[in-house]
C-alpha cells in the first residue's frame, strides 16, 4: 500500500489551534475565521519570531512597527461586518497581515503606508500569496486616499488621538470605520464608527487597545 504524503504545512495545526482559541474569545463570524487561517501568519513575522507565529499575541516587525494579536485582527476585521462585493480602505499597512485577512472577505483592499521600505516588504508578500485584490499606495494615512474614496469600510491599524476628518469624508453613507483612538499607548480605545444615509455618524467603544502612533508625513 502506497503511504500518504506527509503533511507539508508545518504550522497546520498551529493555524487551527489558534483558530479555536479565537472561537473560545467570542469571534463568531465563521468566514473571518476561515480568512485567519487561510493566512499565513509565519510569512509576516522575523525569522526569529516564526515559532510564536500563532501565539495570540502581537509581535515585532522591522522598523519598531508591530503586527497585531489576532484576536485584535479578527475583532477589527469582524466589526468592520464586511461582504464579497466592498472595497475597503486600510490605513496602516505594516507587514501586511491585516491587508492579506481583508482580502479574503472583501472585493478589493486600498492600503496606505507611510514608510517605504515596509510597504516594500508587503508588497513582496502580497505577491508571494498571490493576492491580487490589495492595491498599495505609500502616502499619509491621515490623507486616506480620497482618488479611490468612497469606502464600505474603513479600518485604522495606528492609533491616533483623534479621528482624522479625512477619513470620516471618504466613508460612503452606511459605511463602518475601525480606530484606536488615544494620545498614548495607554489609554487607547478600539471605537466603531458608522455613516449614516443623512452623513451624520454614531460610535460605540470595542475594547482597550494598545497600537503603535498614527502619524503624518512619509518616510
Amino acid at each position: 500500500m502506497q503511504a500518504q504524503a506527509a503533511n507539508t504545512d508545518p504550522y497546520q495545526e498551529d493555524r487551527a489551534k489558534l483558530v479555536l482559541t479565537l472561537r473560545q474569545s467570542g469571534i463568531k463570524d465563521q468566514e473571518v475565521l476561515k480568512a485567519i487561517e487561510r493566512t499565513p501568519r509565519e510569512v509576516f513575522v522575523p525569522t526569529n519570531f516564526q515559532r510564536h507565529a500563532y501565539d495570540d499575541t502581537a509581535l515585532p516587525i522591522d522598523l519598531g512597527q508591530t503586527i497585531s494579536q489576532p484576536l485584535i485582527v479578527a475583532m477589527m476585521t469582524d466589526a468592520l461586518e464586511l461582504h464579497p462585493r466592498a472595497r475597503v480602505l486600510e490605513v496602516g499597512t505594516g507587514s501586511g497581515y491585516q491587508a492579506v485577512v481583508l482580502s479574503h472577505l472583501c472585493r478589493r483592499v486600498y492600503t496606505v503606508e507611510r514608510i517605504k521600505d515596509l510597504l516594500i516588504e508587503a508588497e513582496r508578500r502580497f505577491k508571494l500569496l498571490d493576492r491580487h485584490n490589495i492595491t498599495t499606495r505609500h502616502g499619509d494615512g491621515y490623507k486616506g486616499w480620497r482618488e479611490q474614496a468612497p469606502f464600505e469600510c474603513i479600518m485604522v491599524t495606528a492609533a491616533a488621538p483623534d479621528v482624522p476628518k479625512a477619513l470620516i469624508d471618504q466613508l460612503a453613507p452606511g459605511g463602518r470605520l475601525v480606530i484606536p483612538v488615544g494620545g498614548g499607548v495607554v489609554g487607547q480605545e478600539l471605537i466603531k464608527i458608522v455613516k449614516h444615509e443623512d452623513g451624520t455618524t454614531s460610535s460605540s467603544d470595542l475594547c482597550g487597545v494598545r497600537f503603535v502612533p498614527l502619524l503624518e508625513g512619509t518616510l
